[in-house]
């Protein structure tokens, strides 16, 4: 049966009024009772609207100017929701207001309350600004179930979200899960506190980050897969992820983490033309776990300028990061393994240039290639059970110590700084 009009779905519901309130494919949230002074909660106006949208095979709902305060809303398959300039969507304070469903956390399937915008088993929907979204600090934090997260799409189809900015503190901002063809691009993300991560991809492929200002709590972009035997049984790694243009800063671990939770396979990731500002340890972290089992395998990075980060630039952890699983994957599988990381083209101001001292010598690291690095750092490079290494054309100053400290490694450009 075919969807009924737009303009048909509105008389029904508004009288013949509702038609000469809104285009043939746009609907205004105000048209719904939204009242956007900040007090009143507006949910069930934005939810209506979002609904009446998808029956009618889709369009825009528009959010006019104004403050709304909202609990968790569901975005539906061919809708957009364009958040004007002055639009500020605030999470509600109330707990109430997240319903309680299965979420993916820390790498296993349980139970947590919604996201503020979230989204299950849709395609080819968005948010698009130049509006903002902010969430509640009263539901935030590390308390189980697990609190919601600002926006949130799972087992959904091209999403895009573009041009709007967000605000969170103590929990991640955008969590896709078992997404395809996601896009995120001209954002600007802030977040507070511990457990504050921007982007977390989580067993996704064919993603875009692109042109994104991310300064958060925690890491501005996590790549996971699922953790111990959970994540390793369902076997969705997270694939084909280009990160590029964006402006990073962080302040508790990362600019960019692959990892901890490697338990479904990460490959294919390529960072370019990006900037970090600033980062609390690392701005590349490459870390898993003995018993994550599965693969990290073709991370590849150019055009990079790394300013300030105490930590450094590069960390390799791929024994010993990560909360142990309680049902890790055992025995030499549930080692990962490595293959085929490339780093060209690093400006750096930093602490240490590369710490890739914890992997494991029954499954060392194949392929690693570090090319054309200039700057300064207090500590040079740090390798451990590589093969087919190559360094070349490095040229860092203010190191102490040992350019190379190397444990059995095997490859070219090992002997000196070139």
């Amino acid at each position: 049966m075919k969807p009924f009009p737009l303009c048909a779905i509105l008389s029904l519901l508004l009288g013949q009024a509702g038609c000469a309130s809104v285009s043939r494919d746009a609907l205004n949230v105000r048209t719904f009772g939204a009242v956007g002074d900040g007090a009143t909660k507006d949910t069930a106006a934005f939810q209506k609207a979002l609904d009446i949208c998808a029956a009618a095979n889709g369009g825009e709902v528009v959010v006019p100017a104004g403050d709304y305060l909202i609990g968790s809303i569901e975005l539906k398959s061919y809708t957009t929701l364009r958040l004007e300039k002055g639009a500020h969507l605030m999470g509600s304070p109330d707990l109430d207001d997240y319903p309680v469903i299965k979420v993916r956390w820390e790498g296993h399937w349980i139970a947590g309350h919604r996201a503020l915008i979230y989204a299950q088993n849709a395609g080819h929907f968005g948010i698009v600004g130049p509006g903002k979204i902010s969430g509640n600090p009263a539901p935030s934090g590390r308390e189980m179930p697990r609190r919601p997260v600002l926006i949130e799409p799972i087992n959904c189809i091209d999403v895009r979200l573009e041009g709007f900015a967000t605000e969170h503190q103590r929990m991640w901002s955008i969590h896709p899960t078992y997404c395809v063809n996601f896009t995120a691009k001209n954002l600007v993300i802030r977040s507070t506190g511990g457990n504050g991560d921007g982007i977390d991809v989580d067993s996704c492929k064919n993603v875009r980050i692109e042109s994104c200002d991310i300064d958060t709590g925690d890491d501005c972009i996590a790549i996971k897969s699922g953790r111990g035997m959970e994540g390793y049984r369902l076997a969705r790694p997270t694939e084909d992820v280009l990160i590029s243009h964006c402006t990073l800063g962080d302040n508790n671990f990362a600019c960019i983490g692959i990892g901890s939770e490697t338990s479904g396979g990460i490959r294919n990731v390529w960072i370019e033309h990006c900037k970090f500002t600033h980062a609390k340890t690392f701005a590349v972290y490459i870390k898993s776990n003995t018993g994550r089992g599965a693969f990290i395998e073709d991370i590849s990075a150019r055009d990079l300028d790394v300013a300030t980060t105490p930590g450094g630039f590069l960390r390799i952890n791929l024994t010993g990061s990560g909360i142990k699983d309680v049902e890790p994957v055992t025995g030499d599988e549930g080692i990962p393994s490595a293959k085929n990381f490339n780093f060209k083209g690093v400006k750096v101001d930093c602490g240490t240039l590369v710490d890739a001292g914890h992997t494991s010598p029954v499954k060392p690291i194949n392929g690693f290639l570090l090319v054309d690095i200039t700057g300064t750092c207090k500590k040079a490079v740090t390798l451990a059970n590589l093969t087919n290494a190559m360094l070349h054309d490095i040229h860092v100053t203010g190191y102490e110590g040992p350019f190379l400290t190397q444990t059995n490694v095997q490859g070219v450009g090992l002997e000196a700084p070139r």
